[in-house]
């Protein structure tokens, strides 16, 4: 039995290797990559040597701690690489690179699962192996196409990415002292001022009593001086003396405090500044991801398309990097699944049957840079999109047929459209551009849409290299104060009352010669607004996208560093607020959400007399599963959101509750006896009294021709298992009923 110092020193031996093994997957899918682009015929064996040599280190690797089912997967990715060195092609098959990618997928798995005592096999790369003749086997690849990423310096330590962001935090925290500092020599600065003043106002008391003292002192009466005059004389000119000291003194504190307050936020700007560039990463380790995840989306969607990346070797903030992830996933998916054609339908357009993507990384100025991904699709359907836009009530019908291009693409951004004939796990819930702008924006980026007319669709993302010092604009709003980004404020002004005039029944002034909504900030947040501001009002302009809202405030307090505090998790969805931060004075003042408060602003001023939506708990719902465990976890989850849920354990159960009770919306499985989910959509959608009824199918069936199905049948929503949140099935039920 081994000792418990053998297994700790295995534990810390696993960690080690994770980390390794790590890199030696992420080096491998790069090298599958740039093989797969192809690569000029002469660096063909330089690339197959260097897999080989991450397939041999990560098997030894994996030898030494012991993990015998990774070392299988690597030996016979060895094996076969090692074939190919001694016999290097001309093309490798597409069939090869399925196989092969698989085989890295394996590992992957078996590294995350950390099942390296399990029964794990991958499939088999030496199949191929024979088979390396100039490749005729049809199936679809993805070629991936980019620039050469930098090597590391040679003078470089490994440190946990997690460790830096903590010291960056950690530093992060002398902001506070940094404002703290600067306010405490102001107040300093203040009060010596003060005494200062109250030193000549007493030295021309002082000088006034020696004048009265030199009258006394010639006339007849001098000698007849009382003690008692000459004492208060004397105090006198003690106490000018004692308030020129204090005051000196003050002043010379007053001056320290103050170079000790800009050396202090010097270090501190310096000490960030540092460990912000030690947290700069390429562009690269974000990219990295897409190549497989274009793979796997084009065959998963029979189609083929090519990847092409530059620029990747640019660095920018790890924190930005990270928050871009899912933003730039979502418009590579949908840029495969909505943008990029089938080869058949490219064909008839005169195209080449792949399809092409690339992404474009550009340096700009002032710490920026422009991330532009682009497609060669069939581009927008500005009538398609106004359609949605109609249906969805986000533009009124009548206006549908006037919108053009431009507006379109505005419109793809907004929350609740989708022109998606179905809802899935990935796609037509209507939020995705308008999370992936929210996301950008956040960064203190921008993102703007263009489709040109001869097809295609681009995303033009600006964002700063580095995510700078928090500034805002603090307001007042009666005895509350508030911080507006700056980012977000266009601009700051004082208007006369009687300028404000009615446009369509709400308030508005003019700017610029355009009406510009005018909204109160204390109405949007439900406060109480001070006392007014006479004949004249404090307006801030607040801008994201192309909304443009002015907001009257008590007061415009002025604009300065801020250190943002979280809410914590229990407060992270508090609407309207995204943080709070300390003053230099130690008050604690929230941070608004821009996005939120440009959402709550149009319903601010008709919010009395709109009738609220009914609660949830007003909804009954049918669920139809044939596990006894999947119908409880659903009918938990609904119950929980305030549902009214009923059950029935398959489709002929489900059509006698249909007949018997109020149901509004069905959320069936598909693989159930007697009858099935799809048998049971297209029942519901026979029936005369049941053919408007929501149906949402939530299945383990991932396949197309399954979703396609789906849709055949009439089903409103296609949610697969595998990738269940709770949150996609709660958001379909939302939008659908």
């Amino acid at each position: 039995m081994p000792s418990t110092d053998d297994e700790q020193l295995l534990q810390r031996l696993l960690g080690i290797f994770r980390v390794e093994a790590a890199e030696h997957l992420k080096t491998m899918a790069g090298l599958l990559s740039t093989l797969e682009g192809p690569p000029p015929p002469a660096d063909m064996p330089a690339l197959i040597e260097a897999l080989f040599r991450e397939a041999h280190s990560l098997k030894g690797a994996a030898r030494s701690v012991n993990l015998s089912a990774i070392e299988t997967v690597c030996k016979e990715l060895e094996d076969v690489l090692s074939a190919l060195k001694r016999r290097p092609p001309a093309k490798l098959t597409p069939g090869w690179f399925r196989n092969t990618y698989r085989s890295v997928d394996t590992l992957e798995e078996m590294l995350g699962t950390q099942a390296a005592d399990g029964e794990v096999t991958a499939p088999s790369a030496a199949e191929d192996v024979a088979g390396l003749q100039p490749a005729t086997d049809p199936g679809s690849t993805t070629a991936v196409t980019e620039k050469a990423l930098p090597k590391p310096a040679a003078d470089t330590v490994r440190i946990s990415s997690a460790r830096l962001a903590a010291l960056l935090i950690e530093t992060e925290e002398l902001l506070a002292f940094k404002f703290g500092t600067a306010h405490l020599a102001d107040e300093l600065h203040a009060i010596a001022h003060d005494v200062m003043r109250e030193y000549k106002e007493i030295n021309r008391g002082t000088r006034e009593a020696r004048a009265l003292r030199r009258q006394r002192g010639t006339g007849d009466g001098a000698a007849r001086t009382s003690a008692a005059f000459e004492s208060l004389l004397d105090l006198v000119d003690h106490d000018e003396h004692r308030v020129k000291a204090l005051s000196e003194r003050l002043s010379a504190l007053s001056q320290r405090a103050e170079r000790e307050s800009r050396a202090l936020a010097a270090s501190v700007d310096n000490l960030q500044a540092e460990l912000r560039i030690a947290l700069m990463q390429p562009f690269a380790a974000l990219l990295e991801v897409l190549p497989k995840l274009v793979r796997d989306l084009s065959r998963d969607n029979g189609k083929d398309v090519d990847l092409h990346i530059d620029g990747a070797e640019l660095e920018i903030d790890r924190r930005i990097l990270e928050q871009l992830k899912d933003p730039l996933i979502h418009l590579i998916r949908n840029a495969v699944d909505h943008g990029i054609e089938s080869p058949s339908a490219r064909r008839q357009a005169g195209k080449p049957p792949r399809g092409l993507i690339t992404i474009t990384v550009l340096p700009l100025e002032g710490n920026r840079v422009r991330l532009l991904i682009a497609d060669d699709g069939a581009g927008v359907d500005p009538l398609k999109i106004a359609t949605a836009a109609g249906k969805f009530g986000l533009i009124a019908q009548e206006d549908v047929p006037g919108v053009d291009r431009n507006a379109a693409l505005e419109l793809m951004f907004a929350s609740g459209l989708s022109t998606s004939p179905i809802l899935t796990d990935l796609s037509g819930r209507g939020l995705g551009l308008a999370i992936v702008r929210e996301k950008v924006e956040r960064l203190s980026g921008t993102i703007v849409a263009e489709s040109p007319d001869d097809g295609g669709t681009r995303f033009h993302i600006v964002l700063p290299t580095m995510l700078a010092t928090f500034r805002g604009v603090l307001v007042a709003v009666g005895e509350q104060r508030f911080v507006l980004p700056s980012r977000a404020v266009e601009r700051v002004l004082r208007v006369a009352v009687d300028t404000i005039r009615t446009v369509e029944n709400r308030e508005a002034i003019e700017i610029d010669g355009k009406a510009v909504a005018l909204v109160r900030l204390a109405d949007v947040l439900g406060l109480v607004a001070g006392s007014g501001a006479g004949e004249r009002m404090a307006v801030v302009v607040l801008t994201a996208g192309s909304q443009r809202i002015a907001f009257a405030v008590d007061a415009v307090l002025g604009d300065q560093e801020v250190l943002v505090k979280g809410l914590g998790p229990q407060l992270r969805r508090v609407a309207h607020f995204s943080g709070a931060t300390v003053l230099g004075s130690g008050q604690l003042v929230p941070i608004i959400d821009i996005a939120d408060l440009l959402k709550s602003a149009p319903h601010a001023a008709t919010k009395a007399g709109t009738p609220s939506a009914p609660p949830a708990g007003q909804h009954s719902l049918l669920v139809v599963e044939d596990s006894i465990t999947s119908r409880n976890l659903l009918k938990t989850i609904l119950e929980t959101a305030g549902y009214r849920v009923t059950t029935a354990v398959d489709g002929v159960d489900a059509l006698t509750a249909l007949k018997t009770g109020q149901v509004e919306l069905v959320v069936s499985d598909v693989e159930m006896p007697r009858m099935d989910g799809f048998t049971l959509t297209e029942t519901i959608r026979k029936d005369s009294k049941l053919a408007e009824l929501p149906v949402i199918l939530v299945t383990a069936l991932d396949s197309r021709e399954d979703r396609e199905r789906g849709v055949d049948v009439g089903a409103n929503a296609y949610i697969v298992k595998s990738s269940f949140d709770q949150s996609n099935l709660l958001e379909a039920i939302r939008r659908l009923i």
